[in-house]
């Protein structure tokens, strides 16, 4: 059975919602980060620079979020996607972790960074409901992911991209997420 390891208020979660998502059986193995369960030789023979998420799959190790999603669309995901498709999708997730992730949390970052990509994902949000089209993908795991840490952790006026609100409030209400980054509140 696949195991995705990780800690009480991590990145763990983006990876758990996709596992939900895709009906993967899966054991969550939670590390006690305070502890320092990461740091240990049986972790780090995992993820040699000790951080979460990670997944064992079989054999097969892989961590940092955005790989893991890849990796879980690609093995597990429910519809063959083209290379183009695939490299959309692997676009989103890069985007989430290089770009909006950093522009929304980085506070030397935000002012300047975060109108341009709300208003981009605004307008895309006001033709569709997911970033795709109409059906939900691994992007919108990595991108949703990141706009709902947003009233979690920092409470910032997103009233002026009302699109983006009603695709977070949509997204919120998926039961896989509800299992995972919604059980977080």
């Amino acid at each position: 059975m696949l195991k995705l390891y990780g800690g009480a208020r991590s990145r763990a979660s983006i990876a758990q919602w996709y596992l939900e998502e895709l009906e993967i059986p899966y054991e969550f193995v939670k590390l006690d980060m305070q502890a320092g369960e990461h740091r240990q030789p049986e972790y780090l023979a995992i993820n040699p620079i000790g951080k979460v998420p990670a997944i064992v799959d079989g054999d097969f190790q892989l961590w940092e979020s955005g790989a893991i999603l890849l990796y879980l669309a690609d093995k597990y995901g429910k519809s063959a996607h083209s290379p183009e498709e695939q490299a959309q999708l692997a676009q989103w997730v890069l985007f989430a972790n290089a770009t909006l992730g950093p522009g929304i949390f980085g506070e030397e970052n935000r002012e300047r960074e975060m109108p341009n990509l709300m208003t981009v994902l605004n307008g895309i949000f006001e033709h569709q409901p997911f970033l795709l089209g109409n059906e939900f993908t691994v992007a919108d795991v990595a991108v949703g992911s990141i706009l709902s840490y947003i009233p979690i952790l920092l409470k910032l006026d997103l009233s002026p991209y009302p699109a983006v609100l009603n695709y977070m409030k949509q997204i919120s209400e998926r039961p896989a997420f509800k299992i995972s980054i919604g059980g977080r509140k």
